[in-house]
């Protein structure tokens, strides 16, 4: 007697990808633990005392309080943190890790979620590293006879400092999306942005047209904290649809259409 045996389907296991916010942290561990990111942040840390030690010695008496210690370390911020966010995601490439990452992740989307993230989460503890230093700083001015003593710091400043550094770093994500190489990631981010500034503020037909698209410029009342109006939020968001969104959208489709070697 003949017995049929029917194949039985095998119980599979799906294993569920690991939620945004763990890939997140997952991605600000590796931002800054490596030698690349530890020594960047470094260069910033000491950029950042330098200057305040150089405002306490030779800035006008009425800059040297809180408010002007913290806008003044917002600067070396704003030129060299967004570097990181190029490095987060140029890394996978230059370190042949992305063939790895994206089987573990196969939605690729994800991937660059958690590290615009984890760059916003890094853009935000830098500006607190500015607040303490700006903290230091005024303490020394008072100590030292160099200070008015103004701890004066408005929720309007702060707000509007945080999104600056948000916007720039994430521009660095952008940009390192787009073109997935960290030396012409970087070198683009420099050079492009602020050759438009220079011809914007050179050629008189341009200067309307950077008054709108030129992030530098939108984005510095941002940095003195000054009081924005509705045509200059409408500013702020042009030029960062042009300079962030922009790059980060065709970056996303070359990302998810890409191969990945």
């Amino acid at each position: 007697m003949e017995t049929t045996m029917q194949a039985q389907p095998r119980a599979t296991t799906r294993v569920a990808s690991p939620a945004v916010w763990r890939l997140a942290a997952t991605e600000l561990r590796k931002m800054v633990d490596t030698r690349a990111g530890i020594a960047l942040l470094g260069v910033i840390e000491l950029l950042v005392a330098a200057l305040v030690v150089v405002q306490l010695v030779t800035g006008r008496a009425e800059a040297r309080t809180f408010a002007g210690f913290f806008s003044t370390t917002l600067i070396p911020v704003s030129i060299l943190l967004p570097v990181l966010g190029i490095l987060s995601v140029t890394s996978e490439w230059s370190q042949r890790t992305a063939l790895t990452t994206f089987a573990l992740v196969p939605r690729r989307w994800r991937v660059l979620l958690s590290k615009a993230l984890a760059a916003g989460v890094l853009a935000l503890f830098a500006v607190c590293a500015c607040l303490a230093t700006a903290a230091a700083g005024n303490v020394f001015g008072i100590a030292l006879g160099r200070g008015n003593g103004s701890w004066h710091l408005t929720p309007t400043i702060l707000g509007e400092a945080m999104l600056m550094q948000l916007l720039f770093v994430l521009m660095g994500v952008a940009f390192g999306t787009l073109l997935q190489s960290s030396p012409l990631a970087i070198v683009v981010y420099f050079l492009i942005p602020n050759a438009w500034s220079v011809l914007g503020n050179l050629v008189a037909w341009l200067r309307s047209w950077a008054a709108w698209l030129d992030l530098n410029t939108t984005t510095g009342p941002l940095q003195q904290g000054a009081s924005l109006t509705g045509q200059s939020w409408a500013r702020v968001a042009a030029s960062a649809g042009l300079w962030v969104l922009v790059p980060l959208g065709l970056g996303l489709i070359r990302l998810i259409k890409g191969e990945v070697k």
